[in-house]
């Protein structure tokens, strides 16, 4: 049977890619097959036809699945801004219904898919539709990756706010301390925990050089 978690944030660099590969290899560590997929990426490097993305490097790197890249990564395009405003720039347009057919066929190949948006929750995709949208489609719990620093409580309650307006299933929470100098961060935790009702995953204390491999000893995958 096929496991897979939708991985969201309460912001663009709040640790998502990092916290996808670690618990791609948590979910190694127990024999599974796990594959990370990054349906959108932008600020990409290379050649038309040939961009790379250093979160889907990142993600490839920890999958034990070696799966194409036009699966991994159906989107790419080099400008580093909002993808719906990328892909009009590059003449494209993302198409929600592509992503699905490449989130299936990873799933033929792997245990575990673990699909790692862009940016936050509410981030658009195209003129109609955006990030939530996409989970909504792919009919995966989400995990919501917290960047721990000032104004993480509010920026936190209003994406779960659209987590439960979207009818999405909330599977768990990550706090990562992307801020090492922030104030009262026991306190800050505590509140949310207090607030949202869903298993804390782990807490990620803050690293200069943190590494999938040892961020994923702070999980524990028995909470989802």
């Amino acid at each position: 049977m096929n496991t897979g978690f939708f991985i969201t944030g309460t912001d663009t660099n709040v640790g998502k890619t990092l916290v996808t590969g670690a618990l791609l290899h948590a979910y190694a560590r127990q024999g599974k097959k796990v594959v990370g997929m990054k349906p959108v990426a932008a600020g990409c490097e290379g050649n038309p036809g040939s961009l790379r993305c250093d979160d889907v490097v990142q993600l490839q790197a920890n999958s034990n699945v070696a799966a194409p890249l036009n699966l991994v990564n159906p989107y790419s395009f080099a400008p580093p801004i909002a993808p719906h405003i990328a892909a009009v720039q590059s003449g494209a347009e993302i198409d929600l219904d592509h992503i699905i057919s490449c989130f299936q066929a990873l799933c033929a190949m792997a245990d575990v898919v673990l699909v790692e948006g862009a940016g936050g929750l509410m981030v658009p995709l195209n003129a109609r539709q955006d990030i939530a949208d996409l989970a909504v489609m792919l009919d995966l719990p989400v995990i919501l990756v917290v960047g721990m620093r000032l104004g993480c409580i509010n920026h936190t309650l209003l994406t779960v706010q659209a987590i439960r307006q979207k009818n999405l299933q909330m599977a768990a929470w990550v706090a990562n301390q992307i801020d090492p100098d922030m104030q009262s961060f026991d306190e800050n935790r505590q509140a949310l925990e207090a607030r949202l009702n869903v298993p804390l995953l782990g807490i990620v204390p803050y690293h200069t050089n943190a590494s999938p491999s040892t961020v994923s000893a702070y999980f524990n995958l028995d909470s989802i």
